[in-house]
């Protein structure tokens, strides 16, 4: 699971049937400091978070689990809404 943060929303008129009421975030992932790394990626949501969210999501295959047992050809799905982040590094 990555880290991420909410920055938009996509509308499809014309998508997959099993898209069908499901709504498309834009997310900017993260390091585990917070600090923004890669370019923004849309997620399928399946917990309602919404703009400037931080959240954790899945990709690959496990990606459309979450919409289990109806299949959705996702890549990359939200899966949780994170409250607090605490990092912790080794002594050196």
């Amino acid at each position: 699971m990555f880290l991420g943060r909410v920055i938009g929303r996509l509308w499809a008129t014309v998508k997959n049937p099993n898209f069908e009421g499901q709504r498309l975030l834009l997310v900017q992932p993260l390091t585990p400091e917070l600090q923004s790394t890669g370019k923004p990626l849309v997620c399928a949501d399946t917990t309602g978070a919404g703009a400037g969210e931080l959240v954790y999501y899945c990709r690959g295959r496990e990606a459309s689990y979450a919409f289990l047992p109806r299949e959705v050809p996702s890549d990359s799905t939200i899966v949780g809404i994170v409250d607090e982040v605490h990092v912790q590094r080794g002594r050196r």
